[in-house]
């Protein structure tokens, strides 16, 4: 048995409608997007969706919206994916690394407060692993010191916070279909917002600049390809008429692992709940117990790994990766509870159809990795760790 670290779920009805648009003549910007973003804007009750091509893109785009530029801080976590400081870069803005919450996982309020000066234009809220960040807290500190709040729900699309679905919080909210998300496009990505006049610049930049009443060959600003296909679009309606579905099988996963996984002492499991919030569960990461060598993640990853597990090390901290080794701010990032938690985690097998089965297989292997770990070293064991 071979488990991979995750997996989309793809079923009859997203191939037919993906069929049904090859039979047409229309495979970009066609009614496939505006179906899809109409969708996507009533399920989060926000008047404006936009399609793209990828979170990323979707990043650029929000952070370029806002005329962040040369100079300017935007204040993001380090735990995250690298995008969410490349697209700061993107526009020679200044990422700004403020530290996490050691039980979310989200930007702890005090850090990022502490991070604020007269340069800082906007914060980036990550809801990572699908929990939901602080938002009242973090929305106080936007509003206190005027700044622009962009919400990255790329893993968190359906969780909730004091019931608001995520993503409806801040100026701009952006959202990932990569396929080991939640739902899938292939890659494809979105943005929302409530101002009409961010929507329209983005749906222009999207498209090479082009605005509607415009020419195909009149480009009124400096804009991207970043539009997003009638066929994955097609593929985005149907996965998001599932998602309850999904997000229900997803969060059985979760319990599925909490129950398989409470006699192993030496791992910290995720909280299945937390206050004031619906989990979206993206990913199953469990942490290494403290008093642990620090190279027993990267030990047990491995012996997982020889035994058809797939598993991986979520997140490498920003601030230490080395495309940021010349950053200047990701040199001077003090982020103590991030780089503590970072060499600790490890991410497990999780997609809408694992089984039960695959999760006590999972459960076994590192229950017996832990315990070989464990077994007193033989001398060439001991000269090696030296």
């Amino acid at each position: 048995m071979r488990i991979p670290l995750s997996s989309p779920d793809i079923t009859e009805a997203e191939i037919e409608a993906v069929t049904a648009v090859l039979r047409t003549n229309t495979l970009s910007l066609g009614p496939k997007l505006e179906e899809f973003e109409t969708a996507l804007a009533a399920y989060h009750t926000m008047p404006h969706a936009i399609a793209v091509s990828s979170g990323t893109a979707a990043l650029h785009l929000a952070i370029r919206a806002l005329n962040i530029g040369e100079g300017d801080e935007v204040i993001v976590p380090s735990f995250t994916f690298i995008a969410v400081a490349n697209a700061v870069l993107f526009e020679r803005a200044i990422p700004i690394f403020a530290d996490i919450d050691p039980v979310t996982l989200n930007l702890d309020p005090k850090s990022v407060e502490a991070a604020i000066t007269s340069r800082t234009k906007a914060i980036i809220v990550v809801h990572t692993f699908g929990v939901p960040a602080e938002m009242d807290a973090l929305t106080q500190l936007a509003h206190r010191y005027n700044l622009a709040l962009i919400e990255d729900a790329c893993e968190a699309i359906g969780a909730t916070y004091n019931n608001q679905r995520v993503g409806t919080f801040g100026d701009i909210s952006v959202f990932a279909f990569y396929p080991n998300k939640q739902i899938t496009t292939g890659e494809g990505g979105a943005i929302l917002t409530r101002n009409p006049k961010l929507a329209s610049r983005m749906r222009a930049m999207r498209n090479q600049g082009r605005y509607p009443s415009s020419d195909w060959l009149q480009h009124s600003e400096l804009g991207f390809n970043y539009r997003l296909s009638e066929i994955a679009c097609a593929l985005g309606i149907v996965q998001l008429k599932r998602l309850p579905e999904i997000l229900a099988q997803r969060e059985q996963a979760a319990q599925n692992y909490d129950v398989l996984l409470s006699s192993i002492s030496s791992i910290d499991r995720p909280s299945l709940t937390v206050a004031s919030r619906t989990i979206s569960w993206f990913v199953y990461v469990v942490r290494i117990a403290e008093h642990l060598p620090i190279h027993t993640r990267d030990k047990l990853l491995a012996s997982l790994q020889q035994q058809g597990i797939a598993c991986a090390s979520y997140f490498a901290p920003i601030h230490q990766q080395p495309a940021y080794a010349a950053i200047p701010s990701a040199q001077q990032a003090m982020l103590p509870v991030t780089e503590s938690i970072a060499q600790r985690t490890l991410a497990l097998p999780f997609f809408n159809r694992l089984s039960i089965k695959e999760i006590e297989k999972v459960a076994e292997a590192l229950s017996s990795a832990l315990s070989n770990l464990n077994q007193p070293l033989d001398s060439s064991d001991s000269l090696a760790e030296a």
